[in-house]
């Protein structure tokens, strides 16, 4: 046995029984979720060790007690919000104690009194909330920002003396029911992120029939709550929007009133078996029309079709606002770009995929973070920029770089876990890593938090595709293409990437074809389909334009930038380049 001195953190999680009764599979996916995304990342990042685990709770050591209550503080912090969209009597919580004292290390297990004030600090405390001892607190108080308040001495259980306790304050910022956009000041140099604003208003039922009343507002409400899952819009609530329920309105009057920038209308028409939507994006200072939609179908299932036309212009409209604001961005001074501002043009520039523009991006996009450090949506578009940058090698350091796009990413996680843009972008990074498994689950959570958002749909057809699944990979890809029509032209080459890897070499170069230029992933890849279909003059051709556009290009280099999982799909893109006359 050993003894020495060291932070114990107990946590347990409340309510385990009623949680498992009720959701026993569900439960424990979640639990699993919540240890694999934030928990057992904490203690690892602040040299924690987990002692023991049970079904609803752990014992972890850390050999700093500072480092034991900045973990503590982290998960709390994030459970939180984690739990922010999620039903009260399904939320997972957590207790926490800490305590330091002599533990007693025998097999790989902790005993001792300091693990046992540890365990009874747990217990007494609040739901959510961390409760750490006299010693804790006079090592830590004057050394870290993190605040405590006394709550006395306490008798706990099982222990002849009394406790000194006190109670973390955590900075838990409480999100009001129906928020208001913030507003810049006059010369738009505000560090406030000023997301474009946007309202629903109730949908025209034009049927006749009272009947279709429900189904009206229920397409209104569906695009609200699926709008909502965009964290770069801010989206009127509809108790705001639905007290204009069957009144003839004026759209600035409206917009001035609910404090929008951009109005969503429209109308159901029903006739016999047939059903009409249309949908209408106005931008309500210009008062201009930005875009129009009329969706036709038959009533073989209404709640089906309420889901297909909610899954359409949800994926839609918010590529319509960005490309509305990058049209405004690109009349005004760089120099007066605020944080909001900052992102989408660092986003525009990025798209454009130059080594110019990336360098560019990446100082926008820094200004954005130092305007506002807590924009989680900025840092997560600067790990993108980095992973851009890292990508097409516009880098010295290719280690360091993918590394910065990690902790930007992370760090965008820990301000707001529940941005499916995030976890896209962790999912991504993984990729990147060859860590497919933990990709795959970051990717399943943003597709839970936003599963019309077609970047999203998009990489899940990436995944499937590295992954072995080229076919399930298709599908995905072209569900994503449904979602938006106007989706960005990469969309083709995962396409032909995924059509490649499932042997549909004519397929493949279909689909490379839309691109009006082809890079060098998209050139080798056309080569290797050529090869594969004894096209020797176009094989051979691809390969020299190859050459031209990138004279340094290696065989076995470029075949590192892949990310199969199974080494026959690997080999076969080798054999495909061979063909081809690569090297």
């Amino acid at each position: 046995m050993e003894q020495r001195l060291a932070a114990v953190l107990a946590a347990d999680m409340v309510g385990y029984s009623r949680l498992m009764e009720a959701d026993e599979q569900g439960t424990i996916a979640r639990l699993r979720t919540h240890r694999i995304e934030l928990i057992d990342p904490s203690i690892a990042k602040n040299r924690g060790r987990i002692i023991k685990t049970t079904g609803d709770g752990m014992l972890v050591e850390f050999h700093s007690v500072a480092d034991a209550v900045h973990c503590a503080v982290e998960i709390q912090t994030r459970m939180r919000r984690r739990n922010a969209d999620v039903p009260k009597d399904q939320r997972i919580q957590f207790r926490i104690g800490v305590n330091l004292g002599d533990i007693i290390f025998d097999e790989g297990d902790i005993f001792g009194d300091g693990v046992n004030v540890a365990a009874r600090l747990e217990q007494i405390a609040d739901v959510g909330e961390i409760y750490v001892s006299g010693a804790v607190h006079d090592q830590v108080a004057e050394r870290t920002d993190v605040k405590f308040e006394e709550l006395g001495e306490k008798i706990l259980k099982n222990l002849s003396r009394p406790v000194r306790v006190y109670q973390v304050m955590l900075d838990y910022q409480e999100e009001p029911s129906v928020a208001t956009p913030s507003v810049s000041t006059k010369d738009n140099q505000s560090a406030d992120v000023v997301k474009p604003s946007i309202a629903v208003l109730p949908f025209d039922n034009l049927s006749g029939d009272p009947e279709q009343e429900f189904f009206v507002d229920g397409l209104t409400e569906d695009i609200l709550t699926e709008l909502s899952r965009r964290h770069e819009l801010f989206v009127i609530s509809r108790n705001s929007t639905f007290v204009y329920k069957g009144q003839a309105v004026n759209v600035r009057d409206v917009a001035a009133e609910l404090g929008a920038k951009y109005l969503v209308e429209g109308s159901v028409r029903k006739a016999g078996n047939r059903l009409r939507v249309t949908a209408q994006l106005i931008d309500a200072e210009a008062d201009t029309h930005i875009w129009a939609e009329r969706y036709d179908r038959t009533l073989d299932d209404i709640f089906a079709i309420q889901d297909e036309l909610t899954s359409a212009i949800v994926a839609t409209l918010p590529g319509r606002i960005e490309a509305s604001q990058q049209n405004l961005l690109a009349r005004r001074k760089p120099s007066n770009l605020a944080a909001y501002e900052c992102v989408l043009a660092a986003k525009v520039l990025h798209h454009k995929s130059t080594l110019q523009d990336n360098a560019e991006a990446q100082k926008l996009i820094a200004r954005a973070v130092a305007m506002d450090p807590g924009y989680a949506h900025a840092h997560a578009w600067r790990g993108c920029i980095y992973g851009q940058a890292w990508g097409y090698g516009w880098c010295d350091d290719p280690v360091a770089t993918l590394d910065l796009a990690q902790q930007e990413v992370q760090t965008a996680a820990a301000l707001d876990d529940n941005d499916a843009d995030v976890h896209r972008l962790l999912a991504a990074v993984y990729i990147l890593r060859n860590d497919l498994d933990r990709a795959h689950h970051h990717q399943d959570r943003a597709l839970e938090l936003n599963p019309n958002y077609d970047l999203v749909v998009v990489q899940m057809g990436e995944m499937m595709n590295w992954q072995g699944k080229p076919q399930e990979g298709i599908e995905w890809i072209e569900k994503a293409m449904r979602l938006n029509p106007h989706h960005p032209p990469r969309f083709w080459s995962h396409l032909g990437l995924a059509h490649f890897t499932a042997r549909q070499y004519e397929q493949a170069n279909a689909a490379f074809g839309h691109l009006s230029a082809l890079q060098t992933l998209q050139l080798a890849f056309v080569a290797a389909c050529h090869g594969w279909l004894g096209n020797t003059t176009e094989a051979k051709d691809h390969a020299a334009r190859l050459h031209t556009l990138n004279p340094d290009f290696n065989l076995d280099t470029f075949l590192e930038t892949m990310h199969y999982a199974q080494a026959s799909d690997l080999q076969h893109l080798r054999d495909g380049l061979t063909k081809a006359g690569l090297h």
